[in-house]
């Protein structure tokens, strides 16, 4: 990877901004940013932020790139699908081709309470690229906990929502959301699609605010909002919002989210007929495995640092750090026993 160089003449465009200036891209250079998730809508913030001259992006992403992120990630290309390229992998590779100053800090991993705290350390900012709410309420937990601003961002359909949390200073989002709705019960981008467009809005709607926190920092006179876009209507939406005093976070300072211990053991993938499997925190010897699987597995392949396998009707990714993506079923008994069967506890 070619060493990140910095040239003046690069961002002349974007320094006669008055309100960025040539201080505000230093102070952009000198940052440190926290992206979770590298797929939809980190994909497009990981851009913005790279070609703005970022100076640091340490990306997270526990996933593998297939064939259906091709329509709206705009990272990844058909050879990293067909090879089941690690995400922040063909990410860190193609953001890489940009040139510039920015510096990529890469990690193939579940984001969770265990990981999180050395994830973001030393971080100005932390930027919402996921496609879970569970993650969200974790993240939120501990931007109030450490007095750290993130940038929240969803995407379903043709619309989505933005919000800035600043700690201290406006609403967190358990102030809009005290808790996390049940199961099923909102639309995902599996079950109500999702059209690029409305990907690129929110996510660039993210990436400005990002910018402008960053130039500003504990200066910032940024008034929180909600802002809800829908590209298909052409309908736009601010709502000004203010701290609720019983939040169960920002009021009561409650993180059960922060604390909890590791999480289930297994999680269904929403509308993926796939199931996430988290080993011990002992990780296996990928080597031993897949010796292990000959006459037993087919299609046993390398795909940089993971491993995949076929059995049956089943794929299994299996990654460096003992966690298991089991495709071919919903049923997290069954993956749990093909994971203790062929991979260990």
């Amino acid at each position: 990877m070619t060493e990140p160089t910095y040239d003046p003449r690069r961002f002349e465009r974007q320094t006669r901004f008055a309100p960025l200036g040539a201080e505000g891209q230093r102070r952009l250079a000198e940052s440190r940013v926290l992206l979770v998730g590298c797929g939809a809508l980190g994909g497009v913030i990981a851009q913005n932020l790279t070609r703005s001259g970022v100076g640091e992006l340490v990306l997270v992403d526990r996933d593998i790139v297939e064939l259906s992120n091709l329509p709206r990630q705009v990272l990844f290309e058909d050879r990293h699908a067909r090879e089941g390229t690690l995400k922040v992998e063909a990410a860190a590779e193609t953001l890489a081709r940009i040139g510039g100053p920015t510096r990529f800090e890469t990690h193939a991993a579940h984001l969770d309470a265990d990981n999180l705290e050395d994830l973001a350390d030393d971080c100005d900012l932390i930027l919402d690229g996921t496609d879970n709410l569970g993650t969200r309420y974790l993240l939120n937990d501990y931007a109030i906990l450490e007095g750290v601003p993130w940038v929240y961002g969803g995407v379903v359909g043709s619309g989505g929502l933005v919000m800035a949390v600043l700690p201290d200073r406006g609403p967190c989002l358990r102030c809009l959301f005290p808790e996390p709705p049940p199961a099923a019960s909102l639309p995902t981008c599996d079950t109500a699609g999702v059209l690029l467009p409305a990907v690129a809005t929110i996510a660039s709607l993210q990436s400005g605010l990002a910018l402008r926190l960053l130039v500003e920092g504990a200066d910032t006179r940024l008034e929180t909002a909600l802002l809800e876009v829908d590209v298909w209507s052409g309908e736009l939406r601010r709502l000004r919002l203010g701290r609720q005093a019983q939040c169960p976070c920002c009021g009561d300072r409650d993180f059960p989210f922060l604390h909890e211990p590791l999480g289930r053991r297994a999680t269904i993938l929403c509308g993926r007929n796939a199931v996430q499997v988290r080993g011990s925190k002992s990780a296996p010897d990928l080597a031993q495995v897949a010796k292990a699987l000959e006459g037993l597995a087919s299609d046993v392949r390398w795909a940089g640092p993971i491993l995949r396998f076929a059995l049956d009707e089943h794929r299994i990714t299996l990654f460096e750090d003992g966690r298991a993506l089991i495709e071919g079923t919903d049923d997290i008994d069954r993956a749990l026993a093909l994971y203790d069967r062929y991979v260990g506890t």
